[in-house]
C-alpha cells in the first residue's frame, strides 16, 4: 500500500518479524476461520464437529446409538457414541497415541484415504482439533479392546498423559468439553439448537438412535426415525401449514455410488423449498447437489407435459412456474465432497450437478409415468402458477401503465409531492402513520422533499405472489409514487427521486414495519438498492435536556451514554421518550430527521448476497423453523423486549 512508512513496516521488515503460529494456535488466533465466527452459531458449531464425527460412525456401519448430554451448568457438553473407538495405540512417526495426534493435530484423523470411511462429513481432519483448540478443557474416554482410557487437554494442548481406566464392556468413544470464555463471549448453549440438530439427524439416519439428555431441566428425549426423510417431510409439510396438491410423495433411495435419497411433493403454497444435506451436513446455502435437483425436476415435469400436450395455448411455462410449492429434501453421500468452507455449508463438487440431474430426473419421470393421476394434479399446479405468473405481469402492466403517464398524473392522493422535478435532488420520505405523516409535510422543505404516509404494516412480500402485492393499496401506491414501475416493467429512468427514505417509529412496531418495506424493494425493485437509492432515516427515540443543552438519542445505548458524560452539570437530566414520530413537532421532526444538514441517513446496500437472501428469508419467510431458530439463538442477546 503506498503512502507507509519505513518504520510501519519498511526497511525493518525482517525475518524477527515473521510469526509462526504452532500447533492448534491459528484455531485460537483466528477461530471465525475453522467455526464461522464467535457468536452462538460459532458455540453451538464445537457440538456439531463432534456430532457429525459420531455420525461417520454410524454412516459406515459402526455406531447405532449417539447420546449428548448438556450439563447442569448449561455450558459443559459431553458427545458419545457405541463406535469403534478413537485408536489409542502409538502413531509409528509421532510417537504419540493416536487420540492425543487427532486431538491436538491440525489435519489428523482416519479420513484421508477412504480406507476406514467410504463417507464421512469431515474430510480434513480439523474438527476434533478445533474443539480442543477452543475449549479450556476437554477430556477424551475411549472404549476400544475390552478397555477404557481417558486422556485431558485444555486450550488445543494435552494436559495429561493418555491413562489406562480398567475394563469395559463394548467400545465407542465420549468427549466431555467446556468452551473457552476467552474466546466466546457467551458460553451458555441453547437446549432447543441441540434438540433440533439431532431430530434433524436421526431423520437422516433411519434406524438411528440419538439420545438428548438435558440436565439443566431433567429431560431426556429419543429421536429414532425408521421411515427416515419421508418422515421428515411430512413434519415439514406440518410446521409450514402446507397443504400437498399430490396424495403420494416422490420418494427415491439409491444405494449405487453415489447413495442418495430424495422426498419431494408439490403444495398449494406458492413458495418452493429446498433442504439439502451432504454426508449428513445440512447445506444451508445449497450448491451443486441442489442446482442439479432443480433441473432435474424442471426437466421431467416439463416432459410430462410436453408429451401429453397440456400446455394451454400461449401460455409459456417458466422453471420457476414448473418449481412453485415444491418441498423436497436431497440427502447425498459423498467419498470426497468439496464443501465451501469449514463450516461446509455450501457444496462445491461440479460433477455432482450432472449426477443427480440424471439420477433424479429419471427416477421422477418413471413416477409421473406410473401415477397418471398425480401427474395430471402436478401438471395443473404447474399451469397454475403459469397463469398467476401471466396474470401478476398484466396487473403489474396496468400499475405501470397509470403510474407513467406523466409526471405529475395519477399519484397517490395522499402523496404531497415536492416541487422539484429533478429525480438527483428530489427526496421521497415514506412514512409511517397519517399522524407522522401530517408532521413530515409541515416540517420538510417543500422545494426537493416529497411525503408519503403509510397505513399500519404493509403486505409481507416474501409470503405473497406479485398479484397479491399489486392487489395492497399501500405497496401499490409506494410504485406509483416512485413512477418506474416494478418487476420486469421496471424503468430506473422513470424514477421520480433519488433518494428514498423510510421514516418510521424508533420502535420495535417501526423496526418491523421498515423491515416489510426492505423486503418489498429488495424482492421487487433490487435496482433501487443496488444504486444506492434506499435510505432509512434514524429519528430519535429520546429527548435530554441538560441545563440549557438538549441532545437527542437513537436508542438506550446513546441515552446510556449522554447522560454518562454530562460534563459536571449538576443539575437533573430531563429525558423524554417519543412514544413515536406523531409525537414530535414539525419544528423537532425537521431538525433531527429531515434536514440535511443536521439529520443521519443510512443507505441501504448488499455487500453479501448469499447472506442477505438467507436472512430474508429467515426473518420473513413462510417456514416457520428458521425464524424460530434465529430467534432462540439471539434472544440472550436481547436485554428487553419494547412492547
Amino acid at each position: 500500500m503506498a503512502g507507509r512508512s519505513a518504520a510501519a513496516g519498511g526497511a525493518d521488515y525482517t525475518a524477527k518479524d515473521i510469526t509462526v503460529l504452532e500447533g492448534l494456535e491459528p484455531v485460537r488466533k483466528r477461530p471465525g476461520m475453522y467455526i464461522g465466527g464467535v457468536d452462538s452459531t460459532g458455540l453451538h458449531h464445537l457440538i456439531w464437529e463432534l456430532v457429525d464425527n459420531a455420525v461417520d460412525e454410524a454412516m459406515n456401519g459402526h455406531a447405532s446409538r449417539i447420546e449428548v448430554i448438556l450439563h447442569k451448568d448449561g455450558s459443559t457438553v459431553t458427545v458419545s457414541d457405541n463406535g469403534r473407538g478413537i485408536p489409542i495405540d502409538m502413531h509409528p512417526k509421532f510417537k504419540k497415541p493416536a487420540l492425543e495426534l487427532i486431538l491436538t493435530t491440525l489435519h489428523a484423523g482416519g479420513k484421508f484415504e477412504g480406507l476406514n470411511y467410504s463417507h464421512s462429513g469431515g474430510l480434513h481432519g480439523v474438527g476434533a482439533s478445533v474443539v480442543t483448540a477452543l475449549s479450556d478443557r476437554l477430556s477424551a474416554r475411549v472404549r476400544r479392546g475390552g478397555v477404557e482410557w481417558e486422556q485431558h487437554f485444555s486450550r488445543g494442548r494435552t494436559v495429561s498423559e493418555l491413562t489406562q481406566i480398567g475394563p469395559v464392556r463394548g467400545s465407542g468413544t465420549t468427549m466431555t468439553f467446556h468452551p473457552d470464555a476467552e474466546i466466546f463471549p457467551s458460553i451458555s448453549f441453547k437446549p432447543q439448537l441441540i434438540a433440533q440438530r439431532l431430530e434433524a439427524k436421526s431423520y437422516l439416519h433411519k434406524g438411528l438412535t440419538l439420545i438428548f439428555r438435558n440436565e439443566v431441566t431433567g429431560e431426556d428425549t429419543k429421536y429414532h426415525h425408521e421411515d427416515g426423510l419421508r418422515a421428515y417431510l411430512t413434519k415439514l409439510l406440518t410446521e409450514g401449514e402446507k397443504k400437498a396438491v399430490i396424495s403420494d410423495v416422490f420418494t427415491l433411495d439409491r444405494e449405487d455410488d453415489p447413495p442418495m435419497e430424495c422426498v419431494l411433493t408439490w403444495t398449494e403454497s406458492p413458495e418452493e423449498s429446498f433442504h439439502t444435506f451432504v454426508n449428513g451436513i445440512p447445506t444451508s446455502f445449497g450448491g451443486t447437489h441442489e442446482s442439479g435437483l432443480k433441473s432435474a425436476i424442471v426437466k421431467a415435469v416439463r416432459n410430462y407435459i410436453n408429451v401429453h400436450d397440456l400446455t394451454p395455448k400461449g401460455l409459456p411455462i417458466t422453471a420457476e412456474d414448473t418449481r412453485e410449492g415444491v418441498t423436497a429434501i436431497l440427502s447425498l453421500y459423498l467419498k470426497q465432497p468439496q464443501f465451501q468452507g469449514q463450516t461446509k455449508e455450501k457444496l462445491g463438487n461440479p460433477e455432482v450437478t450432472g449426477q443427480v440431474d440424471a439420477i433424479v430426473r429419471t427416477a421422477l419421470e418413471n413416477f409421473l409415468l406410473h401415477n397418471r393421476s398425480q401427474a395430471d394434479a402436478i401438471a395443473q399446479r404447474v399451469i397454475l402458477a403459469a397463469r398467476a405468473r401471466t396474470a401478476s405481469r398484466a396487473a403489474l402492466e396496468n400499475v405501470r401503465s397509470k403510474g407513467s403517464v406523466s409526471h405529475r398524473l395519477n399519484l397517490p392522493g395522499k402523496l404531497a409531492d415536492c416541487a422539484s422535478t429533478n429525480p438527483e435532488t428530489s427526496e421521497l420520505f415514506i412514512v409511517e402513520g397519517d399522524s407522522a405523516g401530517g408532521s413530515a409535510k409541515q416540517g420538510r422543505d417543500r422545494a426537493f422533499q416529497a411525503i408519503l404516509p403509510l397505513r399500519g404494516k404493509v403486505l409481507n412480500t416474501e409470503q405473497a405472489s406479485l398479484s397479491k402485492v399489486l392487489t395492497n393499496k399501500e405497496l401499490t401506491d409506494v410504485v406509483s409514487a416512485l413512477g418506474c414501475g416494478v418487476d420486469k416493467s421496471f424503468d430506473l429512468t422513470r424514477l421520480r427521486y433519488q433518494k428514498i427514505c423510510l421514516l418510521m417509529d424508533a420502535d420495535s412496531d417501526g423496526n418491523h414495519i421498515c423491515t416489510l418495506l426492505l423486503t418489498f424493494f429488495y424482492r421487487h425493485l433490487p435496482d433501487l438498492i443496488r444504486h444506492g437509492y434506499v435510505y432509512i432515516a434514524r429519528p430519535p427515540l429520546y429527548k435530554i435536556e441538560i441545563g440549557k443543552e438538549v441532545h437527542w438519542a437513537i436508542d438506550d445505548a446513546e441515552k446510556d451514554r449522554i447522560l454518562a458524560q454530562r460534563n459536571g452539570h449538576a443539575g437533573k437530566a430531563n429525558v423524554q421518550r417519543f412514544k413515536g414520530l406523531g409525537e414530535m413537532n414539525p419544528p423537532t421532526l425537521k431538525e433531527t430527521t429531515l434536514d440535511p444538514r443536521s439529520r443521519t441517513l443510512l443507505r441501504v446496500s448488499i455487500e453479501d448476497v448469499e447472506r442477505t437472501e438467507l436472512a430474508i428469508q429467515t426473518l420473513m419467510g413462510k417456514d416457520v423453523q428458521p425464524r424460530f431458530e434465529f430467534i432462540m439463538r439471539h434472544a440472550p442477546n436481547v436485554a428487553e423486549v419494547d412492547v
